[in-house]
């Protein structure tokens, strides 16, 4: 057996990350296809449900495949998670860092032409959070509703040291190579992001976190997008977030769909104050802080699908 899947592109993900994708989905109530999408590819998704359209974009050094504790707890939507560019199953695109925003925005909106969705709803964590803001902003005709997971680079939102420490040139590859992905690292990030009880809940998940790390594919992309974000001085930045990158409260206040913020109390990101500072620069914005840390469905996937399923049945009605 080869030691790499080739992907579309002739780059590699690893056999890891394919075996742990085959584990995880093995007993899971989600379909995993591919889809091929025009100028990106073989997109990998995961999709459950019937009813009105949900995509779902996961957050930065992740796949969908981390959603599945939430994927389980959303009834009554059709759920379409998909693995973002060069991340789990899916194929690279170049996600050039001078147009990263515009090439996200694209691949994007390639996808929901390949799946035939002129709305839907569009819903993010952390770096997905982006992805969702910045499509939103770019096509608010496609989206009905916006659901917002403890996104990075707004208003009153500070730099987690670990991704600073990535994004820094030359340091993140000194680290990545005296401390490769392990289960420990991975239990040490989730104790810094306020989720070390809950991911230790969902073993399977942190095997899933540890594969991607050790990808040269996925770790590419997920060093590329840290890169976007945070500034080259983050280390003794007040933020650590790129000017350019920051959603400031001008473009927040464009935002044109019901939108739905679930923040985690203990984020790092900041806690309840800041997420209150962001909803009231959003438009029709409703707040959820539930008592966790930054991923807040591994603690509380049933209060998260609730939230998400209530707005969606009353922005229908």
């Amino acid at each position: 057996m080869s030691s790499r899947q080739q992907t579309g592109t002739g780059q590699a993900h690893s056999v890891e990350v394919r075996e742990v994708h085959e584990r995880l989905l093995a007993g899971a109530s989600v379909d995993s296809r591919h889809l091929e999408v025009a100028d990106s590819g073989r997109v990998h998704l995961l999709e459950k449900g019937d009813g009105p359209p949900l995509v779902l974009l996961h957050g930065s050094g992740t796949s969908a495949g981390f959603f599945l504790p939430l994927l389980d707890a959303l009834h009554g939507v059709r759920v379409i998670a998909p693995d973002r560019p060069g991340v789990g199953l899916s194929d690279p695109i170049d996600l050039h860092r001078d147009r990263y925003r515009a090439t996200a925005v694209a691949w994007l909106d390639r996808l929901l032409d390949t799946l035939e969705l002129d709305t839907t709803t569009l819903a993010g964590h952390s770096g997905g959070g982006l992805w969702a803001l910045w499509y939103a902003l770019a096509h608010p005709d496609r989206v009905e509703r916006l659901v917002l997971l403890d996104p990075p680079a707004l208003p009153g939102t500070r730099c987690p040291l670990p991704m600073r420490l990535v994004a820094t040139p030359g340091l993140g590859e000194l680290l990545s190579r005296l401390a490769p992905p392990s289960r420990g690292s991975v239990l040490r990030l989730a104790s810094f992001l306020g989720e070390k009880a809950t991911i230790a809940a969902h073993p399977d998940l942190v095997d899933l976190l540890v594969a991607l790390g050790r990808d040269p594919v996925a770790d590419r992309a997920a060093t590329t997008e840290y890169r976007v974000l945070v500034s080259p001085l983050a280390l003794v930045s007040p933020s650590g977030f790129r000017h350019r990158a920051r959603l400031g409260p001008g473009e927040l206040g464009q935002l044109a769909a019901p939108t739905l913020l679930i923040w985690g109390e203990h984020d790092p990101l900041g806690g309840a104050a800041v997420a209150r500072t962001v909803a009231g620069l959003i438009p029709h914005a409703r707040l959820e802080v539930l008592p966790t840390g930054h991923v807040p469905w591994l603690g509380q996937p049933g209060p998260t699908a609730a939230a998400i399923t209530e707005l969606m049945a009353t922005a229908d009605g």
